[in-house]
């Protein structure tokens, strides 16, 4: 692809997002069938569509459109959380749960300000 494939990939919310997705992957591998099955693949599920969704934003052809995906970014994060809770509250993370909670928290951080970056974009192309 061209350059902004590249962009894309030295993204740091990219990384983190994709970083958090094998970790998540990782933990849930080792788990029983039962918690896999249930809590488990909704987890992955949420933690990768994060990434997922940021990389669909960097391919679309507006701001306004790509904004839209990282707000989607933006609610399986937090949906991830919850599983991340739940994990918890179901003693299958306890040892790692507070340092996955401050790579959720990091990752949404970054992702606050760039959605907030991105929407400033936005306005300042409208304004022109």
């Amino acid at each position: 692809m061209y350059n902004r494939e590249h962009t894309l990939c030295n993204t740091t919310i990219y990384r983190l997002a994709m970083e958090l997705g094998e970790e998540v992957w990782d933990i849930v591998a080792k788990w029983d069938y039962f918690a896999k099955d249930t809590l488990g693949k909704q987890w992955v599920k949420a933690i990768d569509s994060v990434g997922l969704n940021i990389s669909e934003g960097f391919g679309r052809n507006t701001f306004k459109d790509s904004r839209t995906f990282y707000y989607i970014a933006r609610g399986s994060l937090f949906e991830s959380k919850t599983c991340l809770d739940k994990a918890k509250n179901r003693k299958l993370v306890l040892d790692k749960y507070q340092e996955l909670l401050d790579k959720h928290n990091n990752l949404g951080i970054k992702l606050n300000k760039f959605i907030t970056k991105h929407t400033e974009l936005i306005n300042s192309k409208q304004k022109q």
